[in-house]
């Protein structure tokens, strides 16, 4: 706003330059979605190395894949994960402390903390815990009923948690229920009554157990279908694969079987291939156990949703497990592919094919079948990506296509880097002009538009992203009279056009050799 002018001199203004510099998003953002030991109930949890997963969902586990797929992950050079933990009938363990002649107790279940609040924490995992309450003030001085001090001791771990000077009056600043609620990531108070006596000190402390009595029930069934993609309804309560919409962003979805001897279905994805393409991410579809030739893969891969939001990577991984001497299993590929891409992206960029001699698959022995070069072949141009073992570079992965990527389909969406540099610049420009929303919509606005949404698009090019040897040949920007009407105008619509020319991966390399003549000189 101009300064008032009430007197003779100089004035200073400071006028708006109208850059508004766009970021560019996260593209190695990888979401896991299956059963694990222990951790929050569909809530998505951000990871950035095995021993926060460790920490927070247990550890490996046989009965449950996605634990060595984050292995996989984070071998091959992934970063940041978002883990959700669905489960089936699983129980958290409970432990009661109990109040001389008092009809009531108090009873604590497992239970850690996301984003401030407690959750439930189901499985056996929880009778490490043990919980002591003693009535000792400072000084050694008894403490005035009711208040009481409270410890949580994990064995297995080694954590502890102690709270002083608790009580069990809900009107008291130190009610029991509020300061576990907010403070504890073991216990909590179960929900009933709150108005509870404070209970009385145990010789020893008292173990949480499983309500079920019976051993591992409270870990749960293997989880199905039901629970992950296609419940009625897992939308509506965001549990499954729609607890990522408590996530900002991620672009990679993997989904694990759901048990060793429980592969997800073809037809189980068509809700994730769905979810994917609103999120603007990538799933990434493993063959079932039992696809171990080139023609299961075949099958496989016509079974499901032609989508450039999937690819398919073949075949299984063959890698050590920890919990069994490292003796050598199969596993599905997605963990290990994930981290490629996180990998590639980090060193590359996101426009580079996540594939070649230097998409080395760490932590692998060996793959489940060791495909030709006639084999491979067969499967590329159909939008199988294959994983290959040669000599000296060991397990890479050799193919970086999506699921449209079949050349009967002759879609634009061919290749996974050009269909993820388009995904980058979807939703990095969405987050970058969402200031433009209810700006007077003229000539000002456009320049302003075209000035920031070129700057970012110019900054890609400088790093390579696009084709070409000039700007006028990588990418254009359009926002002016000609992509907005003046019936636009009247409606309240704002049209910017952006293009890019993006760089397709070398994947045919062909080498002619001439044999020469002999000739004789003079």
């Amino acid at each position: 706003m101009a300064a008032v002018l009430s007197y003779p001199g100089v004035y200073i203004e400071e006028v708006p330059s109208g850059v508004r510099t766009i970021a560019g998003v996260a593209t190695s953002v990888v979401a896991m979605v299956g059963r694990t030991r222990r951790g929050p109930l569909d809530h998505p949890v951000r990871l950035n190395s095995f021993g926060e997963f460790e920490r927070v969902f247990g550890g490996l586990w046989d009965e449950a894949p996605l634990t060595f797929a984050a292995l996989h992950c984070f071998q091959n050079g992934g970063r940041d994960l978002l883990v959700v933990r669905v489960a089936r009938n699983a129980a958290a363990c409970t432990a009661a402390l109990p109040h001389d002649g008092a009809a009531t107790q108090l009873v604590l279940e497992a239970a850690t903390s996301v984003t401030g609040q407690s959750v439930a924490d189901p499985g056996t995992w929880a009778t490490q815990l043990r919980v002591a309450v003693d009535h000792a003030g400072a000084g050694g001085a008894t403490l005035a009923a009711p208040l009481f001090n409270l410890t949580i001791t994990n064995l297995a771990s080694g954590e502890r948690e102690s709270y002083f000077n608790l009580s069990a009056s809900p009107a008291s600043p130190r009610f029991v229920t509020t300061v576990l609620a907010g403070s504890s990531r073991m216990a909590r108070v179960v929900a009933g009554a709150d108005v509870r006596p404070a209970p009385t000190p145990a010789a020893t402390p008292v173990a949480f157990a499983d309500p079920s009595v019976a051993p591992a029930t409270a870990d749960g069934d293997p989880v199905r279908a039901d629970e992950v993609v296609s419940g009625a309804s897992l939308e509506a309560n965001r549990r499954g694969i729609y607890a990522l919409e408590h996530a900002d962003l991620f672009n990679v979805l993997c989904l694990p079987p759901y048990a060793p001897a429980d592969d997800v279905d073809a037809g189980d994805l068509a809700n994730a291939i769905q979810y994917c393409a609103r999120r603007r991410a990538i799933l990434l579809v493993d063959p079932p156990a039992a696809t171990a030739t080139v023609a299961a893969a075949q099958t496989f891969a016509n079974a499901l949703a032609r989508s450039e939001n999937a690819a398919f990577y073949f075949p299984r991984i063959l890698a050590p497990n920890p919990l069994r001497e490292n003796r050598v299993e199969a596993y599905a590929p997605c963990g290990a592919v994930a981290g490629v891409l996180a990998r590639t992206d980090a060193t590359r960029g996101v426009w580079k094919t996540p594939a070649g001699l230097d998409a080395t698959i760490n932590g692998a022995t060996g793959l489940a079948a060791r495909l030709t070069d006639l084999e491979n072949g067969v499967l590329n141009p159909q939008g199988i990506n294959c994983l290959r073992e040669f000599p000296l570079a060991g397990r890479v992965v050799w193919g970086g296509r999506t699921l449209r990527g079949a050349d009967a389909l002759a879609s634009p969406w061919k290749y996974l880097a050009v269909r993820r540099t388009a995904l980058f610049l979807e939703e990095s420009l969405y987050r970058g002009t969402q200031w433009v929303v209810f700006e007077p919509n003229d000539e000002p606005l456009w320049a302003q538009i075209r000035l920031n949404v070129g700057a970012f698009m110019h900054d890609l090019f400088r790093q390579g992203a696009f084709q070409g040897t000039s700007p006028r040949e990588a990418y254009f920007v359009k926002c002016d009279r000609e992509t907005t009407t003046q019936s636009d105008i009247d409606r309240g619509i704002v049209n910017i056009v952006v293009g890019f020319a993006s760089l397709k991966p070398a994947e045919f390399v062909v080498v002619k050799l001439q044999q020469m003549a002999g000739q004789v000189q003079a």
